[in-house]
């Protein structure tokens, strides 16, 4: 399908398996970051959220490759992984120091914004036991091929860990694909990450000496141009005005620079307000460009994961061999529904989101 060759369900151990970090969410709810006296705790990671929507909206065997610290925070945030049903066996834990002077586990503070006020997000994540991980010391070859996997993701996030993280990644994309296993890479820029270790320029060395490793490319046009640096002509600064022709002329320059790109989707968003978001999305498979129903003024609650909720819709109706048209529509309805609830993860049902496929209201269901 969409020129995958995907392995079939029935000898792999995992559809999907993810690399990347988790981290704790810290959210203040209708509060600021910076006033707030209490947070409600979440568990979520751009790669990880993939596997988790997988997961449980959709009802995929999934599995995560990360890193935790050994103390309290650590097993927390494993709880909160237990809950979601990724398989956790692939975790590495490492010996807790007692300050975190050498080894910790991440933080991240959001807030979801409203209205005029975006949101927004603090990150601390500094010498995380994941960003240590180094090439060698993850069993690729065991995953993808004693336990065998129809599908492997990771993205920038990640890569921008740390220095080695790309390594790490690098060996993972190389090992899947001797075994058959596809490869989805999300762009995920994030300039945050990437400032410590070389920006911008950085970021594009990297991505675009993996970029011929993967079989599916993610993002969003400011990923495109920031990641990878590709433009996208057309678009102001507020990216309002975007429309699908502006989009074919970067996808097919993306396609020709990285002629083994199978799939490359795009997640297309003008925030008009933070609580008020107009919404769709494109897929580019075999020459053809499939555009997803857009949303004009689509309510957000939270609008942290909204990608990574298209992505597994994305690549679930590509596993299910549904089609570009309908796993582009898939991703894009599954985006909409997580970003209208709290937390960086899906709440969703695969009878919510083919609902919303299918055009349905929001009147309620008894």
């Amino acid at each position: 399908m969409a020129g995958l060759n995907i392995k079939p369900k029935e000898p792999c151990h995992w559809d999907l398996v993810s690399l990347g970090e988790v981290m704790l969410r810290l959210d203040p709810g209708d509060s600021r970051i910076h006033t707030t006296r209490s947070f409600r705790v979440w568990e979520g990671g751009g790669e990880y959220n993939v596997a988790r929507g997988l997961r449980r909206c959709f009802g995929l065997n999934t599995a995560i490759v990360t890193a935790f610290a050994d103390n309290p925070v650590g097993r927390l945030v494993e709880d909160l992984m237990l809950q979601g049903g990724v398989d956790v066996s692939l975790v590495r834990w490492v010996k807790y120091d007692g300050l975190g002077k050498v080894v910790r586990n991440g933080l991240n503070f959001t807030e979801r914004g409203f209205g005029l006020r975006a949101a927004l997000g603090c990150s601390d994540r500094g010498h995380t036991a994941i960003s240590k991980l180094r090439p060698g010391e993850i069993d690729w070859e065991s995953i993808f091929g004693t336990e065998r996997t129809r599908w492997f993701h990771t993205g920038g996030i990640f890569c921008a860990l740390s220095e080695t993280a790309a390594e790490v990644a690098k060996e993972a994309m190389a090992s899947a694909r001797r075994h058959g296993t596809v490869v989805s890479y999300d762009l995920n820029y994030r300039p945050s990450l990437w400032q410590s270790i070389g920006g911008q320029e950085r970021a594009q060395e990297v991505n675009r000496e993996l970029a011929p490793l993967v079989d599916v490319m993610i993002g969003n046009e400011e990923d495109f141009t920031a990641a990878l640096g590709f433009e996208v002509a057309g678009l102001d600064e507020h990216h309002s005005n975007f429309a699908v022709e502006n989009f074919r002329p970067m996808i097919e320059r993306v396609v020709k620079d990285f002629p083994g790109l199978k799939v490359v989707a795009t997640t297309l968003r003008n925030a008009k307000t933070a609580t008020r978001n107009d919404w769709g999305a494109l897929c580019y498979s075999e020459g053809e460009l499939y555009e997803a129903t857009s949303r004009e003024d689509l309510e957000i609650y939270d609008r942290v994961g909204g990608g990574d909720s298209f992505a597994s819709g994305l690549i679930y109706g590509l596993l299910e061999n549904k089609g570009p048209q309908w796993a582009v529509e898939c991703g894009a309805a599954h985006g909409a529904l997580a970003m209208t609830t709290p937390g960086d993860t899906t709440m969703a049902t695969l009878a919510e989101v083919e609902r919303v496929m299918k055009s349905g209201t929001a009147r309620i269901k008894r």
